[in-house]
């Protein structure tokens, strides 16, 4: 069957790392091509890693929990008798070959073990095994209660009234039991009450994949893309209220206003192709498929899965496979060519009461869509004075494939379409 070498997939186009969530197969089980054998943590979500292979896995070279870069060797799959020893130490694994009577190397020290230890709250040293006891809490004396500081009575009363925290009084007393002098040089060196200061001042938290992500490529797009940004307000009060005719029908999928918005850049795109490009350096690549990125928000950063052929979709399909991509992107189920290929795509904020903002572009999209929310506002007509609901929309264009005038025209397209919504459903 030969060897087969498992290496970290290049699962989005933005990949550079990916980190081992939990392995699926363990060393000695036996695979057939297409088993899925890891849970990798990406850049933009979970995703589940095929075998390319058959036969047993042999050894696994990245412990879950551990990162790994794109195209590195993470693991081996072999027949029992195979020999395995040159591709392992090609991976700087040599001598941890698997087998019975085998030597195994330890694992090294990997970047999670560090992770790990940046989540956790600062340690007083005195408080770290084998460190001197300079806080009397430390180490309670015999007879004490575990937890409870040794004090005389006195003590206590002017720490309970001086606002002295006695857990940090070191005591001069005998066997280190806090007296009255200890308190009082205490507190008149001016030290702080207890409930004013907080038990960890800060806490580094580590960079998830997708933040770390975010993090790099984030500069290089507002940076070196010149943005330039075009707002609109539009009038929502028909397409409001088709929505409601349609929510209110049994069978159908609930229609949300992000899915007007998506039908109506869909639409809008085909009209003009120019706003759907991409600089290439040398050219520009226009597309003539609309497929729409659609920003969804996780608790440590944010993920666009790509709705694709939007423009050949009813309102109806694209509700429900846009809700269905929003779950599996919460879950982190989303799969590999579902999160690359926009060629444009939308951010909306509405839900938060956003009235509008300026989104950056994702390269190497050519423009982005910034949806605020359906607001109820006083509004001057024709008849007077009237109330009605506006919505903004602010898109932002690459200058160097677009001009204004061409981004200017394509949202006057999309105000006509939401303002019109009757025809989003042809």
């Amino acid at each position: 069957m030969g060897v087969t070498k498992v290496v970290m997939p290049k699962l989005s186009e933005q990949m550079e790392t990916g980190k081992i969530i939990k392995w699926l197969k363990q060393e000695g089980d036996r695979v057939q091509s297409g088993d899925i054998l890891a849970e990798v943590e990406t850049d933009k979500a979970d995703v589940e890693m095929e075998a390319f292979g058959s036969g047993v896995l042999r050894k696994i070279l990245v412990a879950a929990g551990s990162a790994a870069p794109v195209g590195s060797l993470i693991g081996v799959i072999a027949e029992p008798g195979e020999d395995i020893a040159s591709v392992v130490a090609q991976a700087g694994g040599a001598g941890a070959l698997d087998g019975p009577g085998a030597p195994r190397t330890p694992p090294a020290a990997t970047p999670v073990a560090a992770t790990e230890m940046a989540r956790r709250p600062s340690t007083p040293e005195a408080a770290r095994p084998g460190a001197p006891a300079t806080v009397a809490a430390a180490t309670p004396a015999a007879g004490e209660t575990p937890g409870r500081v040794k004090a005389s009575p006195l003590a206590r009363k002017i720490a309970a009234q001086s606002g002295v925290d006695l857990r940090l009084v070191q005591g001069s007393g005998p066997g280190g039991r806090v007296v009255r002098r200890d308190v009082e040089a205490m507190a008149t060196a001016g030290a702080a009450p207890a409930a004013a200061r907080p038990a960890v001042e800060f806490e580094d938290r580590p960079l998830s994949q997708m933040r770390a992500a975010i993090a790099r490529r984030m500069p290089l797009s507002k940076a070196p893309v010149p943005h330039f940004y075009v707002t609109s307000e539009i009038a929502m009060d028909r397409a409001w209220g088709l929505r409601e005719e349609l929510n209110a029908l049994e069978g159908q999928p609930k229609i949300s206003v992000n899915d007007f918005v998506v039908r109506a850049c869909a639409v809008a795109l085909l009209e003009h192709p120019g706003v759907n490009a991409s600089f290439q350096g040398e050219s520009i690549r226009v597309f003539h498929r609309a497929h729409i990125g659609i920003a969804v928000a996780l608790e440590d950063g944010l993920i666009t899965p790509v709705l694709r052929d939007a423009h050949a979709k009813s309102l109806a399909r694209i509700a429900l496979e846009a809700r269905d991509l929003a779950e599996r992107a919460r879950a982190r189920k989303l799969r590999a060519p579902e999160m690359s290929g926009a060629t444009f795509s939308i951010s909306n904020l509405g839900m938060f009461d956003v009235t509008e903002f300026s989104a950056i572009i994702n390269p190497p999209e050519g423009a982005i869509l910034a949806v605020g929310s359906v607001r109820t506002v006083p509004v001057v007509t024709d008849a007077g004075l009237g109330v009605g609901r506006r919505m903004m929309l602010t898109l932002s264009c690459d200058h160097r494939a677009m001009d204004g005038a061409m981004g200017a025209r394509f949202l006057q397209d999309v105000k006509r379409l939401l303002e019109e919504p009757l025809r989003l459903l042809v």
